[in-house]
């Protein structure tokens, strides 16, 4: 009998929630593990060098220190399909604002000695260094979406990229529309579906934890905020949030950022 497929998972700089959702799957985790051999997840104890061989190689976190890119590369190296998950990985994550900062001064102010202190001067996402072969969006990132994944390539087929919006979820769902009945800053006319539309489903506002959707006009969408009580600072830092590094919304945050942008 031939050997299970090998998969790794691998964190950088993140919250480890995407890790702890797989740990989180319970019975689809047993599962999971009569299709493939988890042979490295610090998160659970089980820990090899990343010189060894896999064939699906799933990276949590975003590159921040010189150190990062050496350990991503050699990742690369050893494995056949390397996929990014979540928010972090795919897009550089919460901590990419520092990005609009001074970083050098940020940590002068910070550290009594900076200079100790081995530092990227960005936040990165995993594809601005290496080939990614698939990328999983989400705050943190979906179970189904991750078992459909590792099918997918393990039958040789690369998973479908779904970038439709939150709100078709909702339409699906039948959930009222919380934009239209109350008025609520919701982002799901912005944001990729992914969640099932949890939030919205509860009466939430979603808030753009699965990245940008597919065809967004983030003008008119602002104009509607804005139309809703929201100043322009507000619209900004709906963008500027989980994936503010991702380009569609960081496009967005810097068309807020200009001064006057729409009429009072």
């Amino acid at each position: 009998m031939s050997a299970k497929p090998r998969v790794a998972i691998h964190k950088f700089a993140s919250c480890s929630g995407c890790q702890l959702a797989f740990v989180n799957m319970g019975a689809e985790l047993i599962e999971l593990t009569k299709l493939v051999d988890i042979a490295h997840m610090a998160e659970v104890g089980h820990v090899l060098s990343e010189d060894e061989d896999m064939d699906i190689a799933f990276v949590e976190g975003s590159i921040t220190t010189p150190h990062d890119v050496e350990r991503l590369k050699k990742i690369r190296e050893h494995s056949r399909f390397l996929i990014t998950m979540g928010a972090c990985a795919t897009s550089g994550g919460i901590q990419a604002l520092r990005n609009n900062a001074d970083t050098a001064e940020w940590m002068r102010s910070v550290y009594a000695k900076p200079e100790f202190i081995h530092s990227l001067s960005s936040s990165g996402a995993i594809a601005n260094y290496v080939k990614v072969d698939f990328e999983l969006w989400g705050c943190p990132v979906s179970v189904r979406q991750m078992l459909a994944a590792v099918r997918a390539f393990l039958f040789g087929v690369t998973p479908p990229n779904l970038r439709e919006k939150v709100c078709q979820e909702c339409k699906r769902r039948g959930n009222n529309c919380i934009l239209v009945t109350q008025g609520a800053a919701c982002m799901g006319p912005v944001t990729r579906t992914g969640c099932g539309a949890l939030c919205p489903s509860f009466g939430a506002p979603c808030y753009t934890c699965y990245g940008p959707a597919e065809n967004i006009n983030v003008g008119s969408f602002g104009r509607r905020l804005m139309g809703l009580g929201l100043s322009q600072e507000q619209v900004l830092r709906k963008f500027a949030s989980i994936n503010n590094a991702a380009p569609a919304f960081s496009d967005a945050a810097k068309l807020f950022c200009s001064e006057p942008w729409m009429e009072e």
